[in-house]
């Protein structure tokens, strides 16, 4: 790789984020940063690029989402100042792999060709572009309850705000992010 090949893994950090902020239970958010852990991410995955050994944009999508694990890992040991516990970091890097094939399965997942799977890797990475747009609450309600799975209710408690609205936030996200995929973002 060289040093232009740092935009490459730049075009995934929304899709990083999403996955960190999907990992992190929403309550930890405010002590913990998707940002922060996706940033350094990045810069761990650009100090070893040269340990890269993949051929395809799949497997480099592969290795960002292993890199993030351990970071995810790392950062939430530091908040609780446990020793490293290997199992987490696996249990993390499993979460991570359901986390992105739910977000393949928006994308109508099947595709087996390399081709078919760079474009998904794409579309991904515009769909977590697309949710990073969203306005705030938007993207939050759309990410607690299509990736976290939590049921309006809890939303709307979480949120402060009601059932009826919540379902309106979702309503507009999703419509908003048709839009926006539709556009070839």
């Amino acid at each position: 790789m060289t040093e232009t090949s740092l935009l490459p893994l730049e075009r995934y950090r929304e899709y990083l984020r999403l996955l960190a902020r999907v990992q992190l239970d929403p309550r930890l958010q405010a002590k913990l940063d998707a940002s922060d852990v996706v940033q350094e991410t990045l810069l761990r995955a650009h100090r070893a690029r040269d340990q890269f050994r993949g051929q395809t944009e799949a497997e480099r999508v592969a290795w960002l989402r292993t890199i993030l694990a351990g970071e995810l890992a790392r950062a939430l040991r530091d908040l609780g100042r446990d020793r490293r516990d290997v199992d987490r970091e696996q249990s993390l890097h499993q979460a991570l792999e359901r986390s992105s094939r739910r977000l393949e399965g928006w994308l109508a997942a099947g595709d087996s060709s390399p081709g078919e799977r760079a474009e998904r890797n794409e579309e991904l990475a515009d769909l977590a572009d697309a949710l990073a747009a969203l306005p705030d609450d938007q993207r939050q309600a759309m990410e607690l309850h299509y990736l976290h799975g939590w049921p309006l209710a809890e939303i709307a408690t979480h949120l402060g705000r009601t059932g009826k609205s919540v379902s309106g936030l979702l309503y507009r996200a999703l419509r908003t992010l048709r839009e926006e995929m539709r556009a070839g973002r």
